[in-house]
């Protein structure tokens, strides 16, 4: 069943946006435009509370400025960012956190967030990153196909938006319309060349379409562009370890996947991904360490539990082998029912 928690309008689908310049000068010819500005700054040095009361103090003084409503619901974004990175995730905007985070509580600022662009839509013409930020926030939910809309539609209004296309790859390829990803990664890669992540983007997506030697080809393009930067993101390391895992090539997956943890210590999926790759090498100990790493970041994803009871097990541990066991009954009764595609 697809989630989707606020309907956007009709009215969103208004007339293109104003230019950058235009959108500027619409900004100052809002009375109060002082009070917006401020809360801009306020969101800009990541005050997010001060930032959505002096927003809400603006929409109170001026119920039909669209910029307050639009910049309310960007506040409101941001929050979930801030709080997914804050939890151990390695995220550009609008990825899907892998650490421990209150899903009802992200959920709820999301729905405001929706809700805040809604209102907004009712009194002004939304730009194309106001429709951007409104389909990230169905990537947050999963709601891929929602999110494929709104992202077409602020493409067709910014075709030079990078991050829009890689995004729009994204939920295409959780809709499984895998040659589709690969067009919209292939036009974020026109753009900015390189591209980490809209190179991982292809891997996959390449992987969907059963076309291995291009998924590999493509996964180790991304590992090798980021071989020097400062700051590394471990997903082409765990998207290609896992390939490998998929393979049988485990001793080719491990040091891959070690690479990933020493990248993102944090990684929940690099710690399961690795332990597997340990358990299928019949490496129990260092298994168990991998996956005891991972609850320890998350305790409630059930299939964390599975495996490492499956470890336990297999050591002859069966006291602790049944509490994990047991703990994944009670985690799993509780999931809703399961998302699939990039995650």
């Amino acid at each position: 069943m697809r989630f989707r928690v606020v309907a956007i309008t009709i009215s969103l689908l208004g007339a293109l946006t104003a230019s950058p310049a235009q959108e500027s000068a619409r900004v100052q010819s809002v009375p109060g435009n002082l009070e917006l500005e401020k809360a801009r700054e306020l969101l800009e040095k990541s005050d997010f509370t001060a930032a959505e009361t002096v927003a809400h103090q603006y929409i109170a003084s001026h119920p039909q400025a669209a910029n307050g409503h639009f910049l309310l619901g960007l506040i409101y974004f941001r929050q979930v960012q801030a709080q997914a990175r804050a939890s151990g995730s390695y995220l550009a905007p609008g990825e899907l956190p892998t650490g421990a985070i209150d899903l009802q509580a992200r959920d709820a600022k999301i729905r405001a967030s929706l809700a805040a662009f809604t209102e907004g839509a009712k009194f002004g013409r939304p730009s194309a990153f106001d429709l951007k930020i409104v389909s990230l926030n169905y990537v947050l939910l999963g709601d891929y196909a929602d999110a494929d809309r709104w992202l077409t539609l602020s493409l067709q209004w910014d075709p030079a938006d990078e991050e829009g296309w890689y995004y729009l790859g994204r939920a295409k390829y959780n809709e499984n319309r895998f040659e589709e990803a690969i067009q919209a990664f292939q036009k974020c890669l026109e753009l900015h060349p390189r591209h980490v992540l809209a190179a991982d983007g292809q891997g996959l997506s390449y992987a969907g379409l059963n076309r291995p030697a291009d998924a590999i080809a493509w996964l180790q393009n991304a590992i090798t562009w980021q071989e020097n930067a400062a700051q590394k993101t471990p997903e082409p390391y765990v998207d290609l370890g896992d390939l490998f895992n998929q393979q049988a090539r485990f001793d080719e997956a491990l040091p891959v996947l070690q690479k990933a943890v020493a990248i993102a210590p944090r990684n929940i999926r690099a710690h399961e991904v690795l332990g597997k790759t340990f358990l299928n090498l019949n490496q129990l100990p260092d298994a168990q360490r991998e996956l005891e790493a991972a609850i320890s970041i998350d305790p409630d994803q059930a299939a964390l539990h599975y495996l490492l009871g499956q470890i336990y097990r297999k050591q002859g541990q069966m006291e602790k082998a049944k509490s994990e066991m047991d703990r994944f009954q009670s985690l799993k009764a509780k999931e809703p029912p399961a998302k699939s595609g990039m995650q």
